[in-house]
């Protein structure tokens, strides 16, 4: 009798497995970018500094580095010390990635289908590229802010 109960105890542990490998699999591809990015070249402009990041239930400073093209192209890290890095973000026109701890596992997809919880970092591209030479940078998005010091 006890072979019986070991057998069912592991068709349904299987069929847990099973059901849990098809559902990570589907979400990975959900977050996988198709998109192809421009690759930063040596005309890119480079800017590092700090970050504050004050959201509803959270405050953070760290460091961030940004890159972008003449063409609107982006990319910015931001970390907290070397090696964690809390949330990267490709961006063009209409097109995003992000990654890391602080986008909740990442997403990426069309701008204007973005989670709420991204559109304030999105729109970071836009105060990013028109302030090339501004040493600080302050935007607010709903109960997000960010303060940027190059």
């Amino acid at each position: 009798m006890s072979g019986q109960v070991g057998a069912i105890n592991f068709n349904r542990l299987g069929k847990w497995t099973l059901l849990a490998c098809a559902v990570a699999s589907l979400t990975s591809c959900a977050t996988m970018s198709r998109h192809q990015f421009a690759e930063p070249t040596g005309d890119w402009q480079a800017r590092g500094g700090q970050l504050l990041y004050r959201g509803p239930k959270t405050t953070l400073i760290g460091d961030v580095f940004v890159r972008f093209s003449k063409n609107g192209e982006l990319e910015l890290t931001f970390s907290k010390g070397p090696g964690v890095t809390l949330l990267f973000l490709r961006q063009d026109a209409n097109f995003a990635e992000v990654k890391g701890s602080f986008a909740r596992g990442g997403w990426s997809g069309p701008i204007e289908q973005a989670p709420p919880q991204l559109r304030g970092w999105l729109a970071l591209r836009d105060k990013l590229i028109g302030a090339e030479d501004r040493k600080f940078i302050q935007y607010a998005a709903g109960a997000e802010t960010f303060l940027l010091r190059f």
